[in-house]
């Protein structure tokens, strides 16, 4: 399953929001899962109940420190295929003739 998540609080914005979603990035690394953050959200591939897992402690902890909190989830679940991450950005390159820019860390 590929799925990305954007997890933050609504009440907590007028200082930045980066301190909460470096909290998420650690629950992430810590699963073990494959990731990649970008500037609205961050990928993870994995088995199914360990991506929902992860989720769920994201938003758990969110919602631990915060009184309002939005998730948001989109998922790519194709049976029988690994390393999405990856494999979905350079077959749009390849049909598009080159390498296109990406966020670098």
């Amino acid at each position: 399953m590929l799925a990305e998540i954007s997890v933050f609080p609504l009440d907590k914005g007028a200082k930045g929001l980066s301190r909460f979603v470096a909290q998420s990035m650690r629950i992430i690394e810590e699963s073990g899962l494959d990731f990649e953050i970008h500037a609205m959200g961050t990928l993870i591939e994995g088995p199914t109940d360990k991506v929902f897992e992860v989720i769920r402690k994201c938003h758990e902890n969110m919602i631990n420190q915060s009184d309002r909190v939005v998730t948001y989830v989109k998922i790519d679940d194709r049976k029988g295929v690994t390393g999405t991450i990856k494999s979905k950005v350079k077959s749009v390159e390849e049909k598009f003739g080159k390498e296109l820019p990406k966020g670098d860390l």
